[in-house]
């Protein structure tokens, strides 16, 4: 395992006094307020995110890159990533996606696109951590395939008019508003659909049921319906017929977000593997003197390092002002490989106890199972970036 020391040169290389502070905060967080409950959350099949949430934006967690204006910190990717990186020592994932939603999925259009009013009431809210906040894109129909979904919004007088369904909505039981992508014109193309701001309390809106998964059970998911449900036309995003536009960029926030979670997260459980080996005893050693082990270990750590190092590079593309697409793909893709193929190995490491549920491992199992899906399939960023290789 690397020394204390060696990790700490590393990273001063791009991390300052003021990151290890934010670094320290969000960690004593974890540490105090969430690792402690994540048992019972996972059993009850959702965390209280209202009362999480509100914690968290107290402490200025949930606006680290936004505007001090609506209540958010004004700091660069850099502190960002320190924040997510942290989030990956929470001993549930869901949780951390749950948080993301929240911090990288349901507020950057909002922040980049909205009006001053959307901005000033949900933006800011979202920020202080009274509002929870959901994406609503995907269909019964309509997954990575964004430009297939059916549900339409049709302007009528001051008012849109939303009927349709959404899926596998995280913090979809709990949400106060979704970011929420309709088609608003019947015309072919990417022009056809806008992004709205849909309050969770109008008339028509409905949570379908929670969806029982086979992981990430901490972190609740919903399928929704509406039926006959009146936006205001001051919820609109930006423009009319530009929501695809706003949303692609809006995934780019979203997959980075799933990078510094995974590659923490990837080091925390070939630490608590290595932990388990050097006390399991066969045949008179410890199972960490095999070689064989000692190998796959090593793999398993040039991986995350190089997951890691890429995520930085990424963080240097967009400090830089330029767009990162092609490498949040990238990361996308190269974590979802890694990270499964990680986690069950270290399970079968853990021999029978790795099949037990109470084990850490086995959650972190079930929880890996998701990520090759969830945000962007793995076909679906080798298409992306298939066509940012020009082929």
């Amino acid at each position: 395992m690397a020394s204390n020391s060696q990790v700490k040169s590393v990273n001063q290389i791009h991390f300052t006094k003021e990151h290890d502070m934010i670094r320290k905060s969000v960690a004593d967080f974890v540490k105090k307020e969430i690792n402690p409950n994540i048992d019972e959350w996972e059993e009850a099949g959702a965390t209280p995110l209202k009362e999480l949430f509100k914690k968290m934006g107290d402490l200025g967690f949930l606006g680290i890159r936004y505007d001090p204006k609506y209540g958010g910190q004004g700091l660069d990717y850099w502190y960002e990533t320190v924040f997510l990186e942290e989030l990956g020592r929470i001993r549930g994932l869901g949780l951390a996606i749950a948080i993301s939603v929240q911090t990288n999925m349901a507020t950057p259009a909002i922040d980049e696109f909205g009006s001053e009013y959307l901005k000033d009431k949900y933006l800011r809210g979202a920020i202080a951590g009274d509002l929870v906040g959901a994406i609503a894109v995907t269909e019964p129909a309509a997954g990575s395939d964004v430009s297939a979904l059916q549900s339409t919004a049709r302007r009528d007088g001051s008012s849109y008019v939303l009927n349709g369904s959404k899926m596998f909505i995280t913090n979809g039981t709990q949400a106060d508003f979704y970011t929420l992508l309709a088609r608003t014109s019947d015309e072919p193309g990417y022009h056809a659909f806008s992004l709205f701001v849909v309050p969770a309390d109008l008339q028509g809106v409905h949570v379908s049921r929670k969806l029982e998964k086979i992981g990430v059970w901490c972190s609740d998911t919903a399928e929704l319906f509406f039926d006959d449900v009146r936006i205001p036309a001051e919820n609109l995003i930006g423009q009319e017929g530009e929501g695809f536009i706003y949303q692609m960029r809006q995934f780019q926030h979203e997959r980075f977000s799933l990078l510094p979670p995974i590659y923490t997260a990837a080091r925390e459980i070939i630490d608590m593997t290595v932990d388990y080996l050097k006390e399991r005893v066969v045949f008179g050693k410890p199972l960490i003197k095999k070689q064989a082990l000692q190998h796959q270990l090593v793999d398993w750590i040039t991986e995350v390092e190089c997951l890691k190092h890429l995520s930085y590079e990424i963080v240097r593309i967009k400090m830089a002002g330029l767009d990162a697409s092609r490498e949040i793909s990238m990361g996308k893709l190269y974590a979802g490989r890694i990270f499964n193929s990680m986690v069950a190995g270290c399970l079968r490491m853990h021999g029978g106890m790795g099949f037990m549920k109470e084990m850490p491992i086995s959650r972190y199992y079930r929880d890996s199972i998701g990520l090759g899906i969830g945000g962007g399939a793995d076909e679906v960023m080798k298409d992306v970036i298939a066509k940012l290789e020009g082929f």
